[in-house]
């Protein structure tokens, strides 16, 4: 999933909200016209209606449907889509971080995707695994099926590499901070971080915990956030700016992706953390692809008890459909155009994301060593993020307070091991379950 901001209030709404119908507005009234609320996946929202819009164009020759588009932003998308489960105002057919699957399932507004509607896409087979994992809770049909695939990487900045005689990228986390730090001087800096970024935050929380040997909720769904190995993984990434000293403080202000990566293609900093399809950010900027490399995310060596190898969370963009739409068969079309081998072809080359059919890997433009590297992770080193109805929630509480960390340690405030616990006590209240 990709970036923004809710409130955790918003996201409580979607379990404490009773679900209202989409109506008319929710389009195809008519039976032949279809709205779809697409997630800003470039560098900008016209970048995006300028990708979209010809192949939806194609659609509608195919079909004689039409589809009136709508790009939304991150910081407003959840929000977007937990007040259409409540007032009916909402589309056919619209985007989803992977991450909310479960969340939004829980919602009783989605149409579930069983064998007659996966049948015509191809079957839950025809679907990379790990992504097909992320469209909904275990045992429940799902309610999403995967659009854009996503995973992690170390984008490292070779001219800065070669000036501070760095030869390679770090593989754990000792060597991550040893070339940070060599890399920051003056006004460069060893890492660029997105610190006003509840998700970007979250999504580190759970990368950190997994590695750590931290799970934010037990097996029965039930949040944990205040244990020790919870701690030190938050701590862990907070001190990249708090201790280590090898991130700018004015990135606790960073609250859109195109500030880091900027930064990057800038040359202001020599690393980043960041999901794949920073590659789309980083050509808009005019950064060329000979100028950086990708690895994946440092693990740490030796792991600590219980940790696992993981460097990066299944990440991605879902489908879904309004249960209410008054054009299924016109959205389910619309679904299959979309996840079919050409249309994954071009639209994941365009926004620098992996295909979710095995299919569409037989374009070339999958095969080059950069796209190898997110494949790799994907495939074996990425873990899902919780499919419990509480995960936006976790986003939302954990990310939030990890941005008020960032925040102090930009203001001069200490931040340690007894404020992150601090903050993580806080977040597992405002999940309503108690410290």
């Amino acid at each position: 999933m990709r970036f923004r901001k809710v409130g955790a209030t918003a996201a409580a709404v979607l379990l404490l909200l009773p679900l209202a119908a989409c109506g008319d507005d929710g389009g195809g009234g008519d039976g032949k016209t279809l709205t779809y609320w697409a997630s800003n996946q470039g560098p900008s929202l016209d970048e995006d209606r300028k990708i979209l819009q010809p192949e939806l164009d194609k659609f509608t020759q195919q079909t004689g449907i039409e589809v009136e588009l709508e790009v939304i932003g991150w910081p407003d998308l959840l929000n977007r889509i937990l007040a259409a489960t409540t007032s009916g105002q909402g589309p056919d057919v619209l985007n989803i971080g992977n991450t909310w699957s479960a969340s939004l399932q829980a919602t009783g507004a989605f149409l579930p995707f069983e064998s007659a509607e996966l049948e015509p896409l191809g079957g839950p087979t025809r679907f990379l695994g790990p992504s097909f994992a992320a469209t909904g809770a275990a045992g429940q049909p799902p309610t999403s099926v995967p659009l854009y695939g996503l995973a992690y990487g170390l984008f490292y900045h070779k001219r800065l590499f070669a000036e501070a005689d760095i030869t390679s990228p770090p593989k754990n986390w000792t060597e991550f901070v040893d070339a940070g730090k060599k890399l920051t001087k003056g006004d460069q800096w060893g890492l660029a971080v997105e610190g006003a970024s509840y998700t970007e935050n979250a999504h580190h929380a759970f990368i950190f915990g997994q590695q750590h040997g931290a799970e934010f909720f037990d097996s029965a769904g039930k949040p944990q956030f205040t244990g020790h190995h919870h701690v030190m993984a938050v701590k862990q990434y907070i001190d990249f700016m708090a201790t280590d000293k090898i991130v700018n403080p004015g990135n606790a202000e960073y609250s859109t992706p195109t500030q880091p990566i900027g930064d990057f293609a800038k040359g202001k900093a020599a690393m980043l953390l960041w999901q794949s399809n920073a590659v789309s950010v980083l050509a808009a900027a005019g950064m060329k692809p000979d100028e950086y490399g990708v690895a994946p995310i440092p693990i740490a060596d030796p792991l600590p008890p219980g940790g696992k190898r993981v460097n990066s969370h299944v990440a991605g963009i879902n489908v879904s459909i309004f249960k209410n739409t008054d054009n299924k068969a016109g959205a389910l079309e619309l679904v299959k155009f979309l996840t079919s081998s050409a249309e994954q072809q071009i639209l994941n080359k365009a926004f620098g994301s992996l295909p979710v059919v095995k299919d569409a890997y037989s374009d070339p433009a999958f095969q080059t060593p950069l796209i190898k590297v997110f494949q790799d992770v994907l495939a074996n080193t990425a873990g899902p993020l919780p499919q419990v109805p509480e995960e936006s929630k976790f986003e939302t509480t954990v990310g939030s307070g990890m941005r008020d960390l960032f925040a102090k340690v930009a203001s001069g405030q200490p931040v340690g091991e007894p404020e992150v616990a601090a903050a993580l006590e806080k977040a597992q209240q405002e999940m309503g379950t108690g410290g």
